[in-house]
């Protein structure tokens, strides 16, 4: 078996979670063996986490203001880490934060990008709304037009 080297371009999205950070060492491997250039990406999805109405809120107030300021810090977090393994194995990297629907920022940013390949995980923080609007990951494989890898989160010995 041969290994295609037309991946030089690699979109790893991350939420934070051990899922992503798993997600993030795969992708780093293939990101390392075919030399290619690696995108890390949190999407600050604030509808993910706070209804639209409530954000509007007259008594949520400045209270939004708190909870974006720690979904945004939770992204920086999960961008330094992606960071950080790249340093060590030397990878052309750049991070990036976007704000909007998870699914549609990943799409749109690979397409902008011409990223040859997606790398993420399939448990993340969905929880309710993933039950109720299907997982991201599941969004991102229907609707990509490039390779999607999903990494499944590691077995619990």
């Amino acid at each position: 078996m041969t290994i295609d080297n037309s991946f030089r371009k690699i979109l790893i999205a991350t939420d934070g979670s051990k899922c992503s950070e798993n997600a993030i060492l795969k992708g780093m491997e293939i990101a390392k063996s075919m030399d290619a250039r690696v995108y890390a990406l949190y999407v600050l999805d604030t509808c993910a986490y706070v209804p639209s109405m409530l954000k509007e809120s007259v008594h949520l107030g400045s209270k939004w203001d708190i909870i974006k300021d720690m979904i945004r810090q939770e992204g920086d977090d999960a961008i330094l880490y992606a960071k950080k393994v790249a340093a060590d194995k030397d990878i052309d990297f750049e991070g990036v934060i976007a704000e909007g629907d998870a699914a549609h920022e990943i799409l749109d940013f690979a397409e902008s990008n011409n990223v040859d390949m997606i790398v993420m995980g399939t448990l993340g923080r969905g929880g309710l709304q993933r039950f109720m609007l299907g997982s991201v990951a599941d969004k991102v494989v229907r609707h990509s037009n490039i390779s999607v890898l999903v990494v499944k989160k590691e077995k619990q010995n």
